[in-house]
């Protein structure tokens, strides 16, 4: 049974409820819009003078575009941590390699925080879109604004806005840090229509096992990588003092199949970065290839695969060749262009119209420009199959910082190899395949290919015997290749020996019915006198 005064006091409380209610109605029906905000104005003014208590507020999303706040993303990281032992109500997200389970605080949701002895009240909102407001006016379109709310006391102003505000902050960035997974980026198409607040990035979860440690190379050489690179990640006071850019950039070149994306995926791995894939044909021009190295967060890797062959701009300040030195097969493909130059010019424009206009200017700027200081902690890689055919200026020391050639697998390779794949560090056959990877070029991929167990259990005899198969395949295969080059050029030597000829007797000809002409007997007449004369012709 419930006591009297008990519910005569609920019977206040729910009349008194009632009344605010009731009044508020009213305020907003028959109060000018106009005369109300002024009330409001003043009302805030009588209370913040009365109220010993300061309030900040952290949007979600700041600037033109509502890009999503950095001090918004640590605020929410650092309270989680507190959010488990205080909040009542909890949201909950699977963290990196799906193991982990993080909390945070749920919406309208309040957590107390103590630094030195001040305490500051934490609280979670949002606000709901209006009927006038657009459709982007909230992350995602969902109509909703999100933001935290600080509250202290007028007292602690100093403590909050000199150094708990920045410890906040820092303490957030690590827990993301520890908490984040890595993702691969891919920039968006430039034909689709941008909301304001969508990226022109998206991505999925990077999940790539490679390591250094598994990475087939020299040791020596991978020893001198990873140095460079964890150096790299430890410089930031160093760049800012030598006035330059925290970044760095990386040319990974060599034949296809020697691990060049394999040590990117590496890369991010070992320094925890996210890796940022540019498909060059997907920009538009250099103004959106800006854009997209602004919204390219710190710590990461910007990656341009096959560079030579992304666009029509690597080397386009040495096309012209040099006729004289050109074969023959030149030669055939410049006849054939010239037989139909107007066809010629109308697929030139076609494909204008759809390729991309960047340039290689807009390239350059991109690598170290003024835009490329947008940012820190960055990595950019470049590779290629074909070093030689790339702009000089495009892979200089500055822009690309460390050269690092991929070639073909050597013993040492193949011993990381042979160990990731097999478990083996020795073996009598590893002496015969020693001798035969000095004569022979094969890549790590197809190493590693015939080192794939293809039964269960696995049979490491028939492993290593697959490897041997497949080096005397190679020699065989590169015999045949270079009996064929040199018949090729045989055939071309032969042919340009009769060009020479046919040449040279058209020439000869051309000589001899010059001379012919400058030997022919003049035409002559008797004149009136009996003697010979000649007969000009003007």
């Amino acid at each position: 049974m419930v006591p009297m005064g008990n519910m005569f006091l609920r019977s206040e409380f729910a009349s008194t409820i009632g009344s605010i209610f009731f009044f508020y109605t009213i305020f907003e029906r028959y109060i000018p819009p106009q005369l109300r905000r002024n009330l409001e104005k003043y009302t805030q003014r009588l209370i913040g003078a009365v109220n010993p208590y300061i309030q900040i507020v952290f949007h979600e999303t700041t600037g033109e575009r509502l890009e999503r706040s950095e001090v918004y993303a640590a605020i929410q990281n650092y309270l989680s941590s507190d959010s488990s032992r205080q909040a009542k109500r909890l949201k909950a997200d699977l963290m990196r390699d799906s193991k982990k389970i993080v909390l945070s605080m749920d919406d309208y949701e309040e957590i107390t925080d103590t630094y030195n002895g001040a305490q500051m009240s934490w609280v979670a909102s949002k606000t709901v879109k209006t009927e006038h407001q657009p459709s982007y006016y909230s992350r995602g379109g969902d109509g909703e604004r999100r933001y935290y709310k600080l509250t202290f006391h007028k007292k602690h102003r100093e403590l909050v806005i000199d150094s708990y505000l920045n410890h906040v902050v820092e303490k957030g960035k690590l827990i993301k840090v520890e908490n984040r997974q890595r993702k691969l980026y891919t920039n968006n198409k430039s034909d689709r229509m941008f909301w304001p607040r969508e990226s022109m990035w998206s991505h999925v979860l990077l999940d790539h096992p490679a390591s250094f440690r598994t990475l087939a190379m020299d040791p020596a050489k991978k020893k001198e990588i990873v140095d460079d690179l964890i150096t790299f990640s430890k410089s930031k006071e160093y760049y800012r003092e030598i006035g330059k850019a925290w970044k760095r950039g990386y040319l990974l070149h060599g034949p296809p199949g020697t691990g060049k994306s394999t040590m990117i995926a590496a890369m991010a791995n070992l320094l925890e970065y996210d890796i940022y894939d540019l498909e060059l044909t997907a920009v538009k021009d250099n103004t959106e290839l800006r854009k997209l190295l602004i919204e390219v967060s710190s710590k990461s890797i910007i990656v341009i695969e096959d560079i030579d062959c992304s666009l029509d701009l690597t080397g386009q300040r040495k096309r012209k060749k040099k006729r004289g030195d050109d074969d023959d097969d030149d030669d055939e493909e410049a006849e054939e262009e010239e037989k139909d130059p107007k066809m010629k010019e109308a697929m030139k424009e076609m494909q204008n119209d759809k390729q991309s206009k960047v340039t290689l200017s807009g390239l350059l700027n991109f690598i170290d420009g003024l835009w490329s200081a947008c940012g820190d902690e960055r990595l950019l890689v470049f590779t290629t199959n074909h070093v030689d055919d790339l702009d000089p200026a495009l892979i200089r020391r500055g822009r690309m910082d460390k050269h690092v050639e991929l070639s073909y697998c050597t013993f040492e390779a193949f011993k990381v190899l042979a160990k990731n794949y097999l478990g083996l560090e020795s073996h009598h056959l590893f002496e015969t395949i020693e001798q035969q990877l000095n004569e022979i070029e094969i890549t790590p991929a197809d190493v590693a290919e015939s080192l794939t167990p293809k039964t269960a259990p696995r049979d490491v005899q028939a492993c290593l015997r697959n490897l041997i198969e497949a080096l005397e395949n190679a020699r065989e295969a590169a015999r045949v290749k270079a009996q064929e080059q040199e018949e090729k050029r045989l055939l071309r030597k032969e042919k340009k020996k009769a060009k020479l000829a046919k040449e040279a007797s058209t020439s000869n000809e051309e000589a001899k019915r010059e001379d012919q002409q400058l030997t022919a007997p003049k035409e002559t007449e008797i004149n009136g006198n009996g003697k010979e004369t000649n007969n000009c012709h003007n």
